[in-house]
């Protein structure tokens, strides 16, 4: 299973560099001083390695966020995507001129947002997710329960031509039942990793005086270079907005940007409400047959087998 994308670390890492930008420090030195503050860090699990490479390439401006690009395969699977985020932002941002010490005000809390959002999802699966395990551990149980009754299941099971069909059909159910488990998992974890980080790029190239449709073909570029879905209708509904009331975009994409993360945290939020009650079809379709299947039937089978090993060796 792909990790949940990792948010947190990225955040740190773009609010330390507003920081400094706004305190005056060039772009190359806050870089630095990021890296350093990483590399002391390195023995903890949430420092990254991509600031010290950044700075390592030496890159500035344009080039940064190239570098930004390549530099994320050092970093855990969960957290390319934010650092995907980063460079597609940092490359917005100097292409339109925006200023980087607000920018990255703003896009350190959309990252924490975005993390909070992920947070909160997870906590919704927490007990449908537990419920799954202790279902699928049914049959084992079953085999526990046979052995605690003085029947000897896994015997049968593995002996008898009966024990065979028995354990066959059971593990065929044990199998069904784990992947449909698994798929209604990652239906209900299923979603847009990133929801409104267009707009907020949008915002970005807007607050640095480009116009609309320049700010679009560069969100546009940035999206595509970085690997990060690309702006969708509700884009050209703002802008179009903006156009017609002849007022500042930045702030309606800031706006429809928090209105789409909390859209997408609410859907998050009621697939994993359903999960639970999802769950119970592969319980009694799958995991149920095969706690018969493997932990009542032999048992069954072990009574019947005594008691006409029994009737035989009385009429002898």
């Amino acid at each position: 299973m792909i990790d949940a994308p990792d948010f947190e670390t990225v955040a740190a890492v773009v609010q330390r560099l507003a920081v400094l930008l706004e305190a005056g420090i060039a772009p190359v030195s806050a870089w630095r001083h990021v890296a350093a503050a990483e590399l002391s860090r390195t023995e903890s699990r949430s420092a990254s390695p991509v600031p010290m490479e950044v700075v390592a390439r030496g890159g500035v401006g344009l080039e940064l966020a190239s570098q930004l690009l390549d530099a994320r395969e050092l970093a855990p699977p969960s957290e390319r995507l934010a650092w995907s985020a980063l460079a597609a932002a940092w490359w917005v941002a100097v292409e339109s001129g925006s200023p980087l010490a607000p920018t990255l005000h703003r896009f350190a809390a959309s990252l924490r947002e975005l993390a909070q959002s992920l947070r909160d999802v997870e906590v919704a699966l927490a007990g449908p997710l537990a419920t799954s395990r202790i279902v699928l551990a049914l049959p084992a149980v079953g085999l526990l329960f046979g052995a605690l009754l003085g029947f000897d299941a896994p015997r049968i099971l593995a002996t008898t031509p009966a024990g065979w069909a028995c354990l066959a059909i059971g593990g065929l159910l044990i199998i069904g039942g784990v992947r449909w488990n698994g798929a209604l998992i990652r239906r209900a974890r299923r979603s847009d990793p990133v929801p409104g980080l267009g707009l907020e790029l949008l915002a970005i190239a807007v607050s640095g005086g480009a116009s609309l449709d320049r700010s679009r073909a560069l969100v546009d570029t940035a999206l595509r270079e970085s690997g990060l879905p690309q702006l969708g209708d509700d884009a050209d509904a703002v802008l179009a907005f903006a156009r017609a009331a002849g007022v500042p975009a930045a702030a309606l994409l800031h706006a429809e940007a928090q209105e789409l993360r909390r859209r997408s945290r609410t859907r998050a939020q009621l697939r994993a409400a359903e999960l639970g009650t999802r769950l119970l079809l592969p319980l009694g379709v799958c995991i149920l047959p095969a706690f018969v299947a493997l932990g009542v039937a032999p048992i069954v089978i072990a009574i019947l087998s005594s008691t006409v090993g029994a009737f035989a060796l009385g009429h002898l």
